[in-house]
């Protein structure tokens, strides 16, 4: 039982890993407990949209008349979207089984742990064991919801994103913990099918890892849209033994007591690094995540990290670019791959929030970048000026720019609107080629659109706009 690689999980990592190598000659197994396209397509960024989408579509209809449409009897059937949502990761799970078998991958069922620096042992669900021997191991397994002490979770009336996704019926009230994506996500679509919902944020503003701009314009469209957000406040406890929840949380005026008939935890993710073996090799890790060098090797030859166990982004698009970096240093060094691959620029790397408006940014914020010392250039355009957004209806939100004012340098683009997870992507090819503020405006960009908007950002920048 033997190969040249073995790919232990088969998330947007794994997967795309073990194609790649079979891609390039390596005859290629991959180990899987669960489902096939691992917890991004069954239970995080696929299924998620498709609730998304059904909000969306709700939201849509109950401004319909805006648009000149007159509806009536409309509803929010929870759960034919959940059913939907379902429909849509079991399809793209079986997409991935086709795209592991046209590669002639071989996919093994169980949980997979390092025997040897050359071996894995795979434990099926009937507890039997089988030996793998490969010359390459690549770690993909993954993470899962983070637990806070002070809130286990139990399924039922204290849940993580997975049983969000699949409750057996729409709460009436809900309390949101954490307003990173996974919170505000869950908020948005909850909020938008009707449940009441209120978010509880520790730091002082919701989505803290974005610019503080765009943290403003989002709790303000919140608390416009109904939702109730708290920051600078934490659930301290909660008391689950009623029919309902009490959770108690500290904010700055003193504890409050908040009722809800769920809450939903979504205070990030932890690594899957327990009993997979790396005490057995002394593969190193620190903070709960596996340490790796920039072509994901660990401190054992043989043996490599990628996506969410190690310290980059715990993001599908960072692991699957890992995953392909990986394979291709290692195939370039056995004569496979023609050169070696360029490292991952993790300064480069795009964020999205699928909430509504959705979110989007790359590079440093405007803060970041005045602490790193830059002198700035910052432009910002509102989508109510854009005639596309106006057209569609979606005039919320605006896109801000930031250059070096010394030589032109893209720092960083921070986009909050409709559809705007789509725009990024301009930004994060300009600052791998270098551009200049200059090569973008000498650059046509197609009217009328959402995407020219960063063009009109630009001229606000350099205070030469048109249309603002």
């Amino acid at each position: 039982m033997a190969y040249d690689v073995i790919v232990i999980g088969s998330g947007p990592g794994g997967y795309v890993a073990a194609i790649r190598a079979s891609q390039l000659g390596f005859k290629t197994a991959i180990i899987e407990k669960e489902n096939l396209g691992g917890i991004c397509l069954n239970w995080g960024c696929i299924p998620t949209k498709a609730l998304l989408k059904s909000a969306q579509v709700m939201e849509t209809i109950s401004h319909s008349k805006d648009y000149g449409v007159e509806v009536d009897g409309f509803k929010a059937d929870f759960a034919s979207m959940v059913k939907r949502s379902r429909g849509v990761a079991d399809k793209m799970s079986k997409g991935i089984q086709f795209l592991l078998r046209k590669n002639k991958i071989d996919v093994i069922n169980g949980f997979g742990k390092l025997n040897a620096r050359k071996e894995v042992e795979v434990t099926a669900t009937d507890g039997k064991t089988t030996a793998y021997q490969a010359k390459h191991i690549i770690l993909a397994t993954g993470g899962r919801a983070r637990q806070l002490p002070n809130l286990p979770i139990d399924g039922k009336k204290v849940i993580g994103y997975r049983e969000a996704m699949v409750l057996p019926e729409q709460p009436k009230s809900m309390i949101v913990v954490g307003s990173g994506a996974i919170g505000v996500e869950f908020a948005y679509f909850y909020h938008s099918i009707g449940t009441k919902v209120t978010i509880v944020e520790f730091l002082p503003r919701i989505v803290p890892v974005e610019d503080e701009d765009i943290s403003r314009e989002l709790d303000r469209l919140y608390r416009k849209k109904g939702i109730n957000v708290m920051t600078n406040s934490s659930v301290e406890r909660v008391d689950t033994s009623g029919n309902g929840v009490k959770a108690f949380v500290k904010t700055e005026k003193g504890e409050i007591v908040l009722e809800a008939d769920v809450v939903l935890s979504a205070v990030g993710v932890v690594a899957n690094i327990e009993n997979i073996g790396l005490d057995t090799l002394g593969v190193k890790t620190d903070k709960g995540k596996v340490l790796v060098d920039a072509y994901s090797n660990t401190n054992i030859e043989g043996i490599y990290a990628i996506g969410d166990i190690t310290p980059g982004q715990a993001l599908a698009h960072v692991a699957s670019k890992e995953a392909i970096i990986c394979v291709e240093a290692f195939a370039n060094k056995e004569g496979k791959y023609h050169h070696m691959p360029e490292p991952l620029d993790y300064d480069n790397v795009p964020g999205c929030t699928y909430c509504s408006p959705e979110i989007a940014s790359v590079g440093l914020t405007e803060k970041q970048a005045r602490e790193a010392g830059y002198e700035l250039k910052v432009g910002k355009f509102p989508f109510s000026a854009s005639g596309k957004a106006s057209a569609a209806g979606s005039t919320e939100g605006f896109v801000k720019v930031i250059f070096d004012a010394k030589y032109g340098e893209w720092l960083g683009t921070h986009m909050i609107g409709a559809n705007v997870t789509e725009i990024i992507a301009q930004t994060v090819t300009a600052r791998k080629l270098e551009t200049t503020w200059q090569e973008v405006l000498d650059s046509i960009h197609p009217h009328p659109t959402m995407s020219e908007s960063v063009k009109d950002a630009i001229e606000v920048a350099l205070g030469e706009a048109i249309h603002l």
